[in-house]
C-alpha cells in the first residue's frame, strides 16, 4: 500500500498512465518531467551505502542531484514554495518533496530537462587538477606570503599557518569541491538543490568575480608591460639616464661612490611609478587623470588571450593550463637555483625563517595566518564549484582537495626562498640589513625590489624575461578560473538562453570586464587597484563564504551533506570534517573579517567601499527578504511576524556592519 500510494502521489496530475508502467530501476519521462520509478527511489533510500549505478547511466544518475526524481530540485511555481522550504528545514525527508514538486510549470520543467542533458566533462583528470592548482597558485603566493611570513615571526609563522590550513582552509576547499561535483551546477543554480533561500549568495559571488576581474587583469597588464620592456640589451630600470627619471634618481649598484640621501629614489622605483603607472600625473582618487594607452593596449592583449582560452569551455582551458600551470614551477626552480648561488643569499634565508616565538602570542599573527590561507586557497569565488561540476560523479574529490591544497601551500613556502635569496643578495650589495631591503610589500616587492635585483645580475635580460613570463602565466590561470566561475554560474542558471551561445556570452563578459577596467588604466589607476584589492576580496567574500558554510552545515544539514559525499566516494567524511564544517570553519572565517573591518581609509574610499560591499551583501539580503515576504504563502498573523523579522532596517544593519569605517 505504501509503495502504491507513493506511486500515485508522484504521478503528474495530467498524466494518463501510472508510474507502474515503467520498468523497475528505469527512469520515466512524462509531460516533460523526469521521474524515477518508486521502487528504485526506495531502494536508494534504504541502501544509503550504495553508490550510483554504473557509468553507463552516469549522466542521469549523477546529474539528478541525489538519485531521486528529476523534478525534485527544480524551482517550483507559485503556491508550491513549501517544497523549497522542506528542502531547507528537513533535508533528510527528500522523498516527500517529490509529491509536491511534480506539478512544476512547463517552462521550468523544460529548464530542468536541459540541466539533465549531457554535461561537458574534463578530458582528463590531470586537466582538472592543473586548473585548480593554477587557480589557487597566483601572484599572491609570490608576493604576499613571503612578506606575511617574515613580518609575523618568520619560521614561527608556519605554526599558525599550518593550523589554520588544517582546520579552516582545507575543509572549506574540500566542501566546495564536493558540493560542485555532487550537484553539478554553478554558483547560482546550485542553491536550488541546497537551500533556495540562500540563492543570493550565487549572485554575490558573480559580482565579486567581476570586481576582481576589473583590477586583477590590470596588474597583469603591468606585468606584460615589464615583459615587453625586458627585450633589450640593457633593462630600462637599470640606469637614471631615461626621460622619466628625476634628479633624485640614484642607483645603488653604481661603480661610483654615490651617497644615498633621504630623498633618493632608485631607477626601478621611478620606472614603476613614473613610466608604467605615471601616478605623478594624478592627484589621487578625486582626480585620476587620463588613460594610459600603453596599459590599455597591454590589457586588450591580455583579454584576447583569455577569450580564446576559455570560449569553448573546459575542453580548451584544460589544455591551456598544461602550459600556464606548469611553466611557473620550472621558472621558480631556475630562479631558486640562481638565487642560492648569489652572494649574501644565506642572509635572506635566515631572515625569512628565523623564528620569533614571542609573536605567536599576538592575535594579529593568527589573524594574518587565517587571511593568508583563505585567500590563497580561494573558496567563495565560485571557481571550485564550477570546476568540480565538470568532474565525473564518482571522482575522488577528497584526494583532489588534499593534493591541490598541499601543492598550493608548498608553492607559497618555496616562493619565499626565491624572493629572500635575492633580498639577501641586495642587502649584501648595499651593505645593509635585510630588514631595510625587505620593506616593500605587495606589487612593489615584485616590480621594484625584485626587478632591481634582477637588473644587476649577470644575464639580467634572460632572468627578467622568464620572471615576468612566470608572473604572467600565474595571473592567466587565476583569470581563467574567475571568469569560468561566472560563466558556469550564469549558463547553468539560464541554460535556455545561453547554453548554445557560450562564445557570445563569453565575448560579452570579456567586453564588460575590459570596460570595467578602464578606471584602473588611468594615471591614478594604482589608487583604484588598491581600492579594489582591499574591498573586492575583503569583507564581502568572507561574508559570502561564512553564509555558504552555515547554509550547508546548518540548513542543508551536515548529515545530508555527508550522505551526498558517501554516495559519490563510497565513504562518509569522519568526525574531524564534520566538526570543522559545523563549527570551526565558520569561526575561522570571522577572524580575518574582524581585522578588515577595522582598517582606516579616507572618506572617498569609505563611500566607494560602502557601495561595493553593499552591492554584494544586498544580493543575499534581498533574496532572503523576497523569499519570506512575497514567495511563501502565509497566514496573516504569520506574515506580520515575518515582515517584522526581515524589516528594511534589519537588512540595512546586516550590510552596514561590514562597512563602518574608523573616523
Amino acid at each position: 500500500m505504501e509503495n502504491k500510494a507513493t506511486s500515485n502521489e508522484t504521478q503528474p496530475l495530467t498524466s494518463k498512465k501510472g508510474i507502474s508502467d515503467c520498468n523497475e530501476g528505469e527512469d520515466c519521462k512524462e509531460n516533460g518531467l523526469l521521474i524515477r520509478s518508486p521502487k528504485s527511489a526506495l531502494r536508494l533510500v534504504d541502501d544509503g551505502n550504495k553508490v550510483h549505478p554504473g557509468q553507463g547511466d552516469k549522466e542521469e544518475a549523477a546529474q539528478i542531484s541525489n538519485g531521486y526524481s528529476g523534478v525534485q530540485s527544480s524551482v517550483p511555481c507559485s503556491g508550491m514554495a513549501e517544497a523549497e522550504d522542506a528542502q531547507c528545514t528537513a533535508p533528510a525527508a527528500t522523498t516527500t518533496t517529490t509529491t509536491t514538486t511534480s506539478t512544476t510549470c512547463g517552462a521550468e520543467g523544460q529548464q530542468q530537462l536541459m540541466e539533465l542533458g549531457d554535461r561537458e566533462t574534463w578530458s582528463k583528470k590531470i586537466d582538472f587538477l592543473l586548473s585548480v592548482i593554477g587557480y589557487a597558485v597566483d601572484l599572491g603566493n609570490v608576493w604576499r606570503f613571503p612578506y606575511i611570513c617574515y613580518q609575523n615571526g618568520g619560521g614561527a609563522f608556519l605554526i599558525p599557518y599550518t593550523i589554520m590550513a588544517i582546520f579552516g582552509g582545507i575543509p572549506l576547499f574540500y566542501m566546495e569541491l564536493a558540493l560542485g561535483q555532487y550537484h553539478r551546477n554553478g554558483c547560482i543554480s546550485i542553491w536550488r538543490k541546497i537551500c533556495p533561500i540562500f540563492k543570493g549568495i550565487g549572485f554575490a559571488i558573480c559580482i565579486i568575480d567581476l570586481y576582481v576581474a576589473s583590477y586583477y587583469n590590470t596588474i597583469m597588464a603591468w606585468v606584460f608591460y615589464y615583459l615587453v620592456s625586458s627585450f633589450t640589451t640593457e633593462l630600462p630600470w637599470t640606469s637614471c639616464n631615461n626621460a622619466w627619471n628625476t634628479g633624485n634618481c640614484t642607483t645603488y649598484f653604481s661603480k661610483d661612490n654615490i651617497s644615498w640621501a633621504l630623498h633618493s629614489i632608485s631607477p626601478a622605483e621611478e620606472f614603476y611609478t613614473r613610466q608604467v603607472l605615471q601616478v605623478h600625473r594624478s592627484n589621487g582618487l578625486d582626480d585620476l587623470g587620463g588613460i594610459s594607452w600603453q596599459l590599455t593596449l597591454c590589457l586588450l592583449l591580455i583579454f584576447i588571450i583569455v577569450y580564446f582560452s576559455i570560449w569553448k569551455g573546459v575542453k580548451t582551458s584544460g589544455k591551456v593550463v598544461w602550459v600556464t600551470a606548469t611553466f611557473p614551477y620550472i621558472i621558480l626552480f631556475i630562479l631558486l637555483v640562481r638565487g642560492a648561488t648569489l652572494p649574501g643569499a644565506w642572509r635572506g634565508v635566515l631572515y625569512y625563517l628565523k623564528p620569533e616565538w614571542q609573536k605567536l602570542l599576538a592575535t594579529e599573527v593568527w589573524v594574518d595566518a587565517a587571511a593568508q590561507i583563505f585567500f590563497s586557497l580561494g573558496p567563495g569565488f565560485g571557481v571550485l564549484l564550477a570546476y568540480a561540476s565538470y568532474n565525473k560523479f564518482h571522482n575522488n574529490c577528497y584526494q583532489d582537495a588534499l593534493v591541490t591544497s598541499t601543492v598550493n601551500c608548498l608553492t607559497s613556502f618555496v616562493s619565499g626562498f626565491v624572493i629572500f635569496t635575492v633580498l639577501g643578495y641586495m642587502a649584501e650589495m648595499r651593505n645593509e640589513d635585510v630588514s631595510e631591503v625587505a620593506k616593500d610589500m605587495g606589487p612593489s616587492l615584485l616590480f621594484i625590489t625584485y626587478a632591481e635585483a634582477i637588473a644587476n645580475m649577470p644575464a639580467s635580460t634572460f632572468f627578467a624575461i622568464i620572471f615576468f613570463l612566470m608572473l604572467l602565466t600565474l595571473g592567466l590561470d587565476s583569470t581563467f578560473a574567475g571568469l569560468e566561475g561566472v560563466i558556469t554560474g550564469v549558463l547553468d542558471e539560464f541554460p535556455h538562453v545561453w547554453s548554445k551561445r557560450r562564445e557570445f556570452f563569453v565575448l560579452g563578459l570579456i567586453i564588460i570586464c575590459f570596460l570595467g577596467s578602464l578606471a584602473t588604466l588611468t594615471f591614478g589607476g594604482a589608487y583604484v587597484v588598491k581600492l579594489f584589492e582591499e574591498y573586492a576580496t575583503g569583507p564581502a567574500v568572507l561574508t559570502v563564504v561564512f553564509l555558504e558554510a552555515v547554509a550547508v552545515a546548518w540548513f542543508y544539514g551536515i548529515t545530508q551533506f555527508c550522505n551526498d559525499v558517501k554516495e559519490m566516494l563510497g565513504f562518509a567524511p569522519g568526525w574531524y570534517w564534520r566538526v570543522c564544517w559545523v563549527a570551526i570553519s565558520p569561526i575561522f572565517l570571522l577572524s580575518p573579517g574582524a581585522k578588515l573591518v577595522k582598517m582606516e581609509f579616507m572618506s572617498t574610499e569609505c563611500r566607494l567601499k560602502t557601495c561595493r560591499v553593499n552591492s554584494k551583501l544586498c544580493c543575499n539580503d534581498q533574496c532572503i527578504s523576497n523569499r519570506f515576504l512575497f514567495h511563501y504563502p502565509q497566514k496573516k498573523k504569520e506574515k506580520k511576524v515575518i515582515n517584522k523579522s526581515v524589516a528594511p532596517e534589519m537588512i540595512f544593519k546586516t550590510t552596514v556592519l561590514f562597512v563602518i569605517p574608523n573616523q
